[in-house]
């Protein structure tokens, strides 16, 4: 996607950095803040859905409880980022609310993402809030994330975030220009790159780590996630947040930061994510009818046109689709654990709740979280 697409653009996730947020450390950036939202808000009246990951509860925190340096223990942490996290959501909400907005806390950790089961309610979640016209804020549970959980920056997780939701662009806001050729603390003849690959063999020379010692982050996060969104097909621009309405200009096309092109199509992304990196838990046999559907009409999946299944799954994880004769039609994250699944096979989902005892999903896999083989 080029800069000149951008206007194209149907749902944006936005990433915030610690150092923005709180004024280098000082406290949360109010006004800032405030302008940053105002822009959401113009987005939103575009009819383009937001999702923000915000940064800072940690280094707001810090700020509260007089700490210069940013603890090294992870209990200290968690403390800093429980004290942090009631200003951060408090400043979002009283902003989003004077434009007639509402925003929503989203706490997540790396389990909830790579868990199938919490990856499916996780997205279905998020997917529901912007079906409401709610801007989703989400932060890593830091106060609850343990070293074998956590995401490790809030790059990587905005990154993971618009593959959650498919978001067309990720835009990450930073207090640099974008990227350089060189660190221009160290090069002072360092160029701005506008516009690279994310493919590109130079880019882990040209990213440096951060140096404000407030965020995890520094300017090689920023390139992984660019990589990690473009596997849904999500091209990542690296823009200045102090700059006067940089959303606006990122939104509009304007040469601003750094403009890092996908390798894929999103199609191919989700492919490959589907088909290619998770183990297959289950068969569905399907009739012919299903096949069909699935085939030529793009549809999803409903129980009633399957004939029987075999494996051992759980909600949220892997299963084939096959026809009659064995030959795989499509993989696909099933809504249902294999024994409420087997209950409901060949039935309409108005029979659901009769069966079940309760109403889910009308769908067995949802077409979005399925791939044609």
């Amino acid at each position: 996607m080029g800069r000149t697409e951008f206007a194209k653009v149907k749902r944006v996730v936005i990433k915030i950095g610690s150092s923005l947020l709180t004024k280098g450390g000082r406290g949360l950036d109010t006004s800032s803040i405030a302008s940053w939202v105002s822009q959401m808000v113009g987005l939103k009246q575009r009819s383009i859905d937001v999702v923000l990951v915000s940064s800072g509860s940690v280094a707001e925190g810090m700020s509260r409880l007089g700490l210069k340096i940013r603890p090294k223990t992870l209990h200290e942490l968690q403390a800093a980022a429980a004290v942090g996290q009631m200003g951060l959501v408090r400043v979002f909400d009283d902003n989003f609310q004077q434009h007639g907005h509402h925003a929503a806390q989203v706490l997540l950790t790396h389990d909830d993402l790579t868990d199938r089961q919490r990856y499916l309610n996780a997205r279905s979640t998020l997917l529901t809030l912007l079906k409401f016209g709610v801007v989703p804020v989400i932060n890593e549970n830091d106060t609850v994330a343990t070293e074998e959980i956590r995401f490790g920056d809030n790059d990587t997780l905005a990154a993971l975030v618009a593959n959650l939701v498919e978001a067309d662009l990720l835009i990450i806001l930073t207090d640099q220009k974008g990227l350089y050729t060189g660190d221009p603390g160290v090069y002072p003849d360092a160029e701005l790159i506008t516009q690279i690959s994310v493919n590109d063999s130079r880019l882990e020379k040209m990213a440096g780590e951060s140096r404000s010692g407030l965020g995890r982050g520094g300017m090689y996060t920023k390139v992984k996630a660019a990589r990690l969104a473009s596997r849904s097909g999500a091209a990542t621009v690296i823009a200045p947040g102090v700059y006067d309405d940089v959303i606006t200009q990122v939104i509009s096309g304007k040469d601003i930061g750094t403009h890092f092109l996908p390798d894929i199509e999103p199609l191919v992304a989700r492919k490959r994510w589907l088909a290619g990196q998770l183990q297959v838990k289950g068969k569905l046999v399907l009739d012919a009818g299903a096949v069909k559907v699935l085939k030529s009409d793009g549809k999803s999946l409903l129980a009633v046109g399957v004939k029987s299944m075999s494996g051992k799954f759980e909600r949220g994880e892997l299963v084939s689709c096959i026809d009659e004769n064995g030959l795989e039609i499509a993989r696909g994250l099933i809504n249902y654990g294999k024994a409420d699944a087997e209950l409901i096979t060949g039935k309409s989902s108005a029979e659901f709740e009769k069966i079940l005892g309760y109403a889910d999903d009308a769908e067995l896999i949802h077409r979005d979280n399925m791939v044609l083989m």
